[in-house]
């Protein structure tokens, strides 16, 4: 494929222009919370370290996907997280950054337009926990509504880009995309969730928060 080909001709090239893309974002995020009058260097600290951390963990395959997608060590949780603690704005920006990165790591690209769903705006999509950061009970449905916004980006680009794989399944292209990436993304959910109810981890969250939103 010329897409494919094309990543895996300029490494070098393409790493270092996504790269300044994901500093642009986190840039961007700082300006945007100065304006704000919000802590802004806080705020692009803890989204700095989220996307370094959030790609660390990424790197941590628990099961791998056949044809694409892990599930992985707590990842989308991680940068999920900065939506929570700052807001959609902040917490989408950091998502398209860290979609960004997982491009450059790991890039698999048949199409410009499958490129930005299962890149940039699937990853954004985490960043929706940010519409839940007012409420001291966000954290999980925040969470479970930014993995659905991801898992309904990728299930779509299934649907256009990859409905080949359906054949011979006995399965629609729709339904064989959401099993596929239900099976990892719900995967990590529930056991991210189950992680997220212990106290002592709900506890030590809290208290980050509090620091993080604290002048």
């Amino acid at each position: 494929d010329c897409m494919q080909a094309f990543f895996e001709s300029m490494p070098g090239i393409v790493l270092t222009v996504l790269i300044a893309f994901v500093a642009l974002l986190v840039g961007v995020g700082y300006f945007h919370a100065k304006e704000r009058k919000r802590n802004s260097v806080k705020i692009l600290v803890f989204s700095a370290v989220a996307i370094a951390l959030g790609t660390a963990l990424s790197m941590v395959s628990i099961v791998k996907m056949p044809q694409g997608g892990s599930l992985t060590l707590f990842s989308m949780f991680i940068v999920s997280m900065i939506g929570y603690f700052f807001g959609p704005v902040q917490g989408i920006l950091c998502g398209i950054a860290y979609g960004m990165l997982q491009l450059a790591i790991g890039p698999y690209v048949v199409h410009p337009a499958q490129l930005l769903l299962d890149y940039p705006i699937a990853f954004g999509m985490l960043g929706l926990s940010g519409f839940f950061h007012k409420r001291s009970d966000g954290l999980i449905p925040g969470y479970i509504v930014g993995v659905f916004g991801r898992l309904v980006c990728s299930v779509l680009s299934g649907v256009i880009f990859f409905a080949e794989y359906a054949e011979g399944t006995g399965l629609s292209p729709f339904a064989y995309s959401l099993a596929y990436n239900l099976a990892y993304m719900g995967g990590e959910a529930m056991l991210t969730c189950v992680l997220l109810i212990l106290p002592p981890v709900r506890n030590a969250i809290g208290y980050i928060r509090r620091f993080v939103l604290s002048e």
